[in-house]
């Protein structure tokens, strides 16, 4: 049985209609659940998938499981997919990420990307760099938001010109996803450079979200 199949397999086995109900309209998804705690699903793609080294097999069956979804959480397997040892430094990875941010279209989705893109700025910084500060200004909020987040969890290793390239062009954006965004990336870089933080809070007039999350620990 191919690979995506299995993954669909699994899940199906563990569905529980009356928390997709809930899961759902948490979500505003106009896609239905299985009822599968998100954790759990990430499992079942990482347990049926341990054994695969192949990254064709591997990249095929995340699109596959993305483009054919039935149930939200195919898609959040799929993402998994893309996570593995295999596949965290493939390059052909960069048009995955951005065809599912821009269909996925929400949060949950661009968030959990948000991970690849950071494996990308260790595997290819300057090729990564470029990349990003092109979707900083693109049209689709969405991506726009991944480009900010796009450093998250790198702590000492976060090239700050990069992370200021990326917010600045979207400091007058009133959408509540990037004023979210910038103050996040800050609050996260925060925890190792506060200094940098400040300043930058104090040249830039940020929206009052961005400036509360950016300075919410300091």
């Amino acid at each position: 049985m191919p690979l995506a199949d299995r993954i669909r397999a699994g899940l199906h086995a563990i569905a529980d209609p009356a928390r997709a109900v809930g899961q759902q309209a948490y979500m505003k998804s106009a896609m239905p659940f299985h009822g599968v705690p998100v954790p759990e699903a990430r499992r079942i793609a990482r347990a049926v998938a341990k054994s695969e080294t192949d990254r064709d097999v591997l990249l095929e069956a995340a699109l596959e499981l993305w483009n054919d979804a039935a149930h939200r959480e195919e898609r959040y397997a799929a993402m998994t997919l893309l996570g593995l040892r295999p596949l965290r430094a493939d390059p052909r990875l960069m048009p995955v990420v951005e065809h599912m941010v821009r269909t996925g279209r929400w949060w949950d989705i661009t968030d959990e990307l948000a991970h690849r893109l950071a494996d990308a700025h260790d595997a290819r910084p300057a090729v990564t760099a470029a990349l990003v500060r092109r979707w900083s200004i693109d049209e689709d909020v969405w991506v726009r938001r991944i480009a900010i987040l796009s450093q998250l969890g790198r702590r000492d290793r976060v090239d700050r010109d990069l992370l200021a390239d990326v917010i600045e062009p979207n400091i007058p954006e009133r959408e509540f996803f990037i004023r979210k965004a910038i103050g996040w990336a800050l609050r996260e870089y925060a925890r190792v450079d506060p200094e940098w933080v400040r300043r930058f809070v104090a040249e830039h007039e940020l929206s009052p979200l961005s400036v509360r999350e950016a300075l919410k620990h300091l």
